[in-house]
């Protein structure tokens, strides 16, 4: 009997995570330290709420269905920041706004590939990339990294057969953190368009990327919508979690496609998500530049306090934006070594075995640790409980 599309993949790691949780009661000297979810778990500034307050009240149209790929304002918006932040030049008319950041994705592989077609993601993969594939009939063709946590264009270049339709790169990297060098990308584009293939790149935290100017060219080249698809998320930057605005750049005869799947799917985005975007957008850049700070400031605290860990045989794999990932030195699986973190350590953090392929060696040994609503404080007890830690 054929499996349903649903039954083709597996649980969300996020979901199957916080059912460990559910029946443990932690001390109240050593509460839950949650360094499972890359999402900010504070409510959107005060001057944006009250924008969405306003608009609710106000604005008739905040409630009305609106146009498929997205407001008007918001798109040119977006096109004019994305214009400064990779000095290139973007028109509005390239741009949709999706329900969330994995909308974006699914409405680009469904523009993209039918059933039974290829696509290539470097493993550790974000898991939702790979879900998303599942569901839709799509292989997934697993991209080994090196030590340095990036992948390769010859490898890559090595996978690509005529049932291939797209390269997957996420940077900064989800889930290792590790930010792509401007030179990786341009490989791979020069790759995809070599290959007559796509090249989608997720930036759902380019925000919090640790380098100053543009983190790569791809947006100046004048004929860039010939191979490349970009996706971007506004919940990280804005704290628009609930709400889910997302985004896509991409020439407008794939938008043109992406818009069925859109219309079929939600008929628009939220609203008073896009109205929230645009006005973070308009006034937040200064808040959002404290913010990465914060966010860098934390990134260093790991690299700082991992001395401690790397002495008890961890080893730090790869940092950057909302994530740091690790080996642990146990026998264990890191699936078993994360369940008696929950019950001894009061700590949930994810295995490796989520974002590889089943029986992957390495998996085994690695976690992921997000630290997006973990201060240094909250670093150095997270470091005090794992060096204290032995399943």
């Amino acid at each position: 009997m054929n499996k349903t599309r649903t039954e083709a993949t597996f649980l969300s790691p996020i979901v199957e995570s916080r059912r460990w949780v559910e029946d443990v009661s932690f001390p109240a000297d050593r509460p839950l330290l949650n360094v499972s979810q890359a999402a900010p778990a504070d409510p959107p500034p005060l001057g944006l709420r009250q924008a969405l307050a306003d608009a609710a009240l106000h604005q008739d149209d905040a409630h009305l269905y609106r146009a498929v790929l997205g407001r008007d304002d918001l798109r040119q918006a977006l096109a004019e920041q994305m214009s400064h932040h990779y000095q290139a030049k973007l028109r509005a008319d390239q741009i949709a706004i999706t329900s969330g950041c994995n909308q974006a994705f699914a409405a680009t592989i469904s523009a993209l590939c039918g059933e039974g077609d290829d696509v290539i993601i470097p493993v550790p993969w974000y898991f939702n990339h790979k879900m998303w594939l599942d569901l839709c009939g799509v292989t997934a063709c697993p991209l080994a990294v090196g030590e340095d946590m990036l992948p390769d264009p010859k490898a890559a270049a090595d996978l690509i057969t005529d049932r291939t339709k797209a390269i997957v790169l996420v940077t900064p990297n989800n889930p290792t953190g590790v930010e792509y060098p401007a030179e990786l990308l341009r490989a791979f584009l020069d790759l995809a368009t070599a290959r007559g293939i796509s090249l989608i790149v997720d930036e759902t935290y380019r925000d919090f990327d640790s380098r100053s100017g543009p983190p790569h060219d791809l947006f100046q080249d004048s004929d860039w919508g010939q191979s490349l698809i970009h996706l971007y998320s506004f919940s990280k930057a804005y704290r628009l979690t609930g709400h889910r605005v997302g985004a896509i750049a991409a020439a407008p005869e794939r938008l043109f496609e992406m818009e069925k799947f859109l219309d079929t799917v939600t008929i628009c985005p939220s609203q008073m998500g896009q109205i929230g975007a645009h006005w973070g957008i308009l006034n937040l850049q200064n808040w959002l530049a404290v913010e990465r700070t914060e966010i860098l400031a934390r990134k260093q605290a790991i690299i700082d306090g991992f001395p401690a860990l790397q002495a008890r045989g961890w080893r730090l794999l790869g940092v950057g934006a909302y994530f740091a990932y690790v080996e642990h030195p146990f026998a264990q699986s890191s699936e078993e070594i994360a369940q008696h973190l929950v019950r001894d350590a009061s700590v949930l953090m994810l295995p490796g075995t989520m974002f590889m392929p089943k029986d992957s060696p390495s998996a085994e040994r690695q976690f992921r640790i997000a630290f997006a609503n973990v201060d240094a404080n909250g670093i150095a007890e997270l470091f005090a409980r794992l060096c204290q830690f032995t399943p």
